[in-house]
């Protein structure tokens, strides 16, 4: 990843899971803001609980401090939106405290929402930078070639002028390892003709983007033995 796809960028993270990934990036990339969205309302309320925690490893708390907000926080956990549990998790940070990149509760953020089908964000809001890792493969089991096909065109709209889609398409193997997940993805995996090793020409010959990279070669020396491509296209 590179600082100049996010510094001081509106920033969209499609399937944040955990938000384990969103909240690095606001951290090492000093995004603007960053949403993360999900269609697993438990998996918002862990990275609403990842983003708390994050903020209170940034700041001062007076030893046994803040148990009753704890308890609060606890009990906003039952809304999967959360939006309720992000407004008691800014009230719950009454201790002194300095953020290092300023107030993450300001710039991060996540809601449960199927992109898909029905998420939609607040009216003439775009994003610079939209990241898509490890979800195409159940966009694509779960909603098939059609459903893969509006994932790249909403990115598209969504994008503005310039701004760049990072895609983390997961191979084949995998789709064959998970198809037994549900009937529908059984069903959809037998039906599928777009295989991941034509995305880069559909986003560019019929989606519209107009430049990609291969940015794997940054990250295939780790130590994790990383091995799964990551493009970057440009709108």
């Amino acid at each position: 990843m590179k600082k100049e796809w996010f510094e001081g960028k509106d920033c969209l993270d499609i399937g944040c899971n955990s938000g384990v990934i969103t909240i690095a990036i606001a951290q090492k990339f000093s995004c603007r803001s960053i949403l993360g969205i999900d269609i697993d309302g438990a998996r918002v309320n862990d990275a609403y609980w990842t983003l708390r925690r994050k903020v209170k490893s940034m700041r001062t708390v007076p030893a046994g401090g803040d148990k009753l907000a704890e308890s609060n926080t606890v009990n906003c956990l039952t809304d999967p939106v959360a939006e309720s549990l992000n407004k008691r998790a800014k009230n719950d940070c009454t201790a002194p405290h300095h953020l290092q990149e300023g107030d993450f509760f300001d710039i991060v953020s996540f809601k449960k929402g199927d992109f898909i089908q029905n998420w939609h964000p607040r009216d003439n809001t775009s994003y610079d930078t939209i990241i898509c890792l490890s979800v195409s493969k159940w966009v694509h089991l779960n909603w098939g070639d059609d459903g893969l096909i509006t994932l790249f065109s909403k990115v598209w709209r969504l994008l503005s002028p310039g701004g760049v889609f990072i895609l983390e398409p997961q191979p084949w193997k995998s789709y064959y390892d998970n198809r037994l997940v549900s009937e529908t993805t059984r069903i959809n995996y037998q039906n599928i003709k777009i295989r991941p090793e034509d995305f880069q020409d559909i986003l560019l010959d019929k989606i519209g983007f107009r430049m990609v990279e291969d940015i794997t070669s940054s990250v295939s020396g780790c130590k994790t033995g990383f091995k799964r491509p990551i493009l970057a296209f440009w709108k």
